[in-house]
C-alpha cells in the first residue's frame, strides 16, 4: 500500500488542484508526454521542483489528448511566463518503434504500460498546438527529444535529414542537456523584467535570429559557424563534418558558441554550462520529492518505468565514456557530476521510510555505475581537452579512476539497519576494472570488485562489451575484447572464493557501423566458447547526435571523413542479427549456408556441428537424453500397432 498523502504534495495536474492551492493563475505551464511521477528520475517532476523552488506558480498537463477539442491544452488558461514542452524521458520515436521500425504495444511511462498516451515526435506536435492556442506565449522545449535535435540531424524512422527542432516545433527557445541552471537564469532575468524574447544569450539554450540582424555579442564568447542545414541536404560530407564540431563543442568546459543557417534564420546554439558542482547536484536531489506517481493514477495501473526505479538511487549524472552509439554524453555530458554522500545517504534513508520498502535497494548507480567521483586530476589539462572520451583509446592519465570513493558508499548504504540489500542495477564499465586497461589503478578495483560481487549483485551483473572484433570496437569506441575475458577471470575469481553463483551477462549490439556478417559470426563462436547462449542482444537503432547515427546515413566517420560499412537494409541486419541464435534448432542450415559462402567452415565446426546430434535427440526440461527418445520411438512403434 502507498502512503496516503494529501494531493496538494504534487504539483497540480488539474484546475481544481490549483484552486485548493488559492491561486488563481500559473506562473509556468509544463506539458509531459510522460505521466507524472513526482521523483527526481522524471524529467518534469525535476523541472518542475526547480521552478517552484524558484517561487513560481507551476502546473503539469502530463500526457495530454492532441486529438480531441484540446481541452487538457486549455485546463490552465495562460501561464504569466511560458509553456515549459518535453516528450518525456525517452526520445518518442524510440518509445514507440523497435530498431525494425516496428510499433511497440507498450510504453513503459504510461499508467498500465498502456500505448498511445503521446504523439509521435511529441515535442513539436505539444508545440505547434500551443502556438495555435496561445501564439503570444513564449514555449521553451526541452528533455531528450529536443536536446538530441537541437540542430540538423537524422531523422532514421523518416530516413531523411530534418532541420533544428526550434525550426520544427515552432518554438521560441530550447534547452539542452540537463536543464536546471539555464532554466533557474531565464526565470530569474524574467523577474526581473526582462522580456523573454531578449534573452538571447543564456548558456545551454539554442534560439533562432533572423539572418539579417547582427548576432548579439558576448564578451570572451568563441563564434563557429556551421555548415548550413541546405548544405547538410545537398553534402553528406558536410552533415558529416558538421558533427565532430558539435560533439567537441557541447563536451568542452570552454565551447564555442555555434552557429546554423537555416531557411531565413540563423541557430544560435549558445556554450553549455559547467558541470554542475556537488552543491548545485544535491540542490536538485534535495527537493520535495514525494517519490510517487500524482493519485490520479491509483486506479489505472502501476508505470513500469516508476516500479523499475522507485527504490533505486542515482549517484552521478555523465558519462566519460563516449561510446559511438550512444546520447548520454550528448545529453548529460561526458563530466561526471557526483552527489555528496550526505545527500546520497538522505535519499536512502527517504527509501526506507516509503511504506511499501522491503530492505532492499535496486540500484545504487548512474548512466555508467562506477564512474562515481571520477574527474580529472588537474582541471586545467580538462580545461584544453577536446576528445570526446576520456577511456578511447586509452584511458587519459589525467583521469582519477579510483573506486575507493564508491566502495565507501557502498558500505555507509549497507550500514542502514533498513537496508538487507543494495544491488547495482545499473551497468558497470567493465574496462575500468582491467588492470591491463586501466593503467592509472590506484589498487582500489580489486577491493571494489570483492565487495560488488559479495554485497551487490542482484543475482547476475550486467556489462556491455558490445562486440569482439577490435575493428568494430574501435567505431564503437569500446576496449579489445581481451580486456573482457580479464575481467571475466576476476569476476569468476571473486564468485568462487565466496562461493557464489552469479552469472556475468554481456550485451551485444548487431548491424553497429563497421560490423561485418563475418564479425558477427566470430562474435557468436567466441562468446560461445566462453559458455555464454547470448539473450541481451539488440539491433542498432540510429538516433539522433551519435557517431554512429552519422555513419549510419552517410556512410563516412564524422572525424576522418573516410568510408565504413554499415548495414542498411532489413535482409542485411537480419543476417548479422541470426548469428546471436545459433542455438535455436531452425536456424542451423541458414547458418552452416552462411558460414560455407564465406569460407568459414572452420566455424561450423564451433558454433553448430553439435546440431547433428541435437536433431536426433528429444529435448526433455531443457537436456538432450537419449533414452528419452529410445523410449518416445518404442511408443510411437507401439500405437502404429
Amino acid at each position: 500500500m502507498e502512503q496516503k498523502r494529501p494531493v496538494t504534495d504534487w504539483l497540480p495536474i488539474t484546475k481544481k488542484e490549483v484552486e485548493m492551492r488559492g491561486w488563481d493563475e500559473l506562473d509556468v505551464v509544463l506539458i509531459s508526454g510522460d505521466a507524472y511521477v513526482d521523483h527526481p528520475a522524471f524529467g518534469s517532476a525535476v523541472i518542475g521542483r526547480i521552478l517552484e523552488s524558484e517561487g513560481l506558480k507551476v502546473g503539469i498537463i502530463p500526457q495530454p489528448n492532441w486529438r480531441d477539442d484540446l481541452r487538457d491544452f486549455k485546463k490552465f488558461g495562460k501561464p504569466k511566463m511560458f509553456f515549459g514542452v518535453t516528450s518525456g524521458c525517452m526520445d518518442p520515436m524510440v518509445n514507440h518503434y523497435t530498431a525494425g521500425k516496428r510499433r511497440r504495444s507498450t510504453d513503459a511511462y504510461t499508467p498500465g504500460g498502456d500505448a498511445g498516451f503521446r504523439p509521435d515526435y511529441a515535442g513539436k506536435v505539444y508545440t505547434e498546438i500551443l502556438k495555435k492556442l496561445y501564439p503570444d506565449v513564449p514555449v521553451l522545449v526541452g528533455g531528450i527529444e529536443a536536446s538530441l535535435r537541437r540542430v540538423t540531424h537524422y531523422d532514421y524512422w523518416s530516413d531523411k535529414l530534418f532541420p533544428n527542432f526550434l525550426s520544427l516545433s515552432g518554438a521560441d527557445m530550447l534547452v539542452y542537456g540537463m536543464g536546471e541552471m539555464p532554466l533557474r537564469e531565464v526565470v530569474r532575468l524574467m523577474k526581473r523584467g526582462v522580456p523573454f524574447s531578449n534573452l538571447k544569450n543564456i548558456k545551454q539554450t539554442a534560439v533562432l535570429s533572423p539572418r539579417n540582424e547582427d548576432l548579439p555579442k558576448v564578451k570572451k564568447w568563441e563564434d563557429y559557424e556551421l555548415a548550413s542545414h541546405e548544405k547538410c541536404q545537398r553534402d553528406k560530407k558536410a552533415f558529416a563534418a558538421n558533427f565532430k564540431i558539435i560533439e567537441q563543442e557541447s563536451n568542452k568546459v570552454k565551447a564555442r558558441r555555434l552557429i546554423q543557417g537555416c531557411g531565413d534564420h540563423n541557430l544560435i546554439v549558445n556554450p553549455p554550462y559547467p558541470p554542475m558542482t556537488e552543491k548545485e547536484i544535491d540542490t536538485s536531489f534535495d527537493l520535495p520529492y514525494t517519490r510517487q506517481p500524482h493519485p490520479k493514477y491509483s486506479k489505472r495501473g502501476s508505470i513500469p518505468a516508476y516500479e523499475m526505479i522507485r527504490f533505486s538511487i542515482n549517484m552521478h549524472r555523465g558519462c566519460f565514456g563516449g561510446c559511438s552509439f550512444c546520447t548520454i554524453s550528448a545529453h548529460q555530458g561526458k563530466f561526471v557530476s557526483s552527489r555528496s554522500e550526505e545527500s546520497i545517504l538522505k535519499e536512502v534513508e527517504k527509501v526506507t521510510e516509503m511504506p511499501d520498502f522491503k530492505g532492499y535497494i535496486s540500484d545504487l548507480g548512474g548512466p555508467s555505475a562506477n564512474m562515481y567521483r571520477m574527474k580529472g586530476k588537474v582541471q586545467s589539462i580538462c580545461d584544453r581537452c577536446v576528445a570526446p572520451s576520456c577511456i578511447h583509446p586509452v584511458i587519459c592519465s589525467n583521469l582519477d579512476t579510483s573506486h575507493k570513493p564508491l566502495t565507501n558508499i557502498y558500505r555507509k548504504v549497507d550500514a542502514n539497519p533498513k537496508v538487507k540489500k543494495a544491488f547495482v542495477g545499473s551497468g558497470i564499465r567493465y574496462d575500468l576494472l582491467a588492470d591491463s586497461y586501466n593503467k592509472n589503478s590506484d589498487g582500489s578495483e580489486d577491493e571494489y570488485m570483492e565487495q560488488l560481487v559479495t554485497c551487490h549483485v542482484s543475482g547476475r551483473l550486467k556489462v556491455a562489451p558490445e562486440h569482439t572484433s577490435d575493428e568494430t570496437l574501435k567505431v564503437m569506441r569500446k576496449p579489445s575484447f581481451k580486456h573482457f575475458h580479464e575481467f571475466k577471470k576476476k569476476y569468476e575469481f571473486y564468485n568462487k572464493k565466496h562461493g557464489l553463483n552469479q552469472p556475468l551477462i554481456p550485451y551485444f549490439i548487431s548491424s553497429h557501423p563497421g560490423s561485418t556478417e563475418e564479425e558477427m559470426a566470430n562474435l557468436a563462436a567466441e562468446t560461445k566458447s566462453m559458455g555464454f547462449k547470448l539473450e541481451q542482444v539488440q539491433d542498432f537503432t540510429p538516433t539522433p547526435m551519435t557517431v554512429a547515427t552519422i555513419i549510419y546515413y552517410t556512410g563516412l566517420h564524422p572525424y576522418s571523413l573516410k568510408p565504413i560499412y554499415t548495414a542498411r537494409s532489413p535482409k542485411e541486419k537480419k543476417r548479422q542479427h541470426l548469428f546471436f541464435f545459433w542455438h535455436k534448432r531452425e536456424n542451423y542450415q541458414v547458418i552452416k549456408d552462411k558460414l560455407t559462402s564465406m569460407g568459414r567452415e572452420d566455424l561450423i565446426e564451433k558454433l553448430i556441428s553439435d546440431k547433428k546430434r541435437h536433431n536426433k535427440r528429444v529435448i526433455l526440461n531443457g537436456r538432450h537424453n537419449d533414452k528419452v527418445m529410445e523410449k518416445y520411438k518404442k511408443k510411437k512403434r507401439r500405437k502404429k500397432r
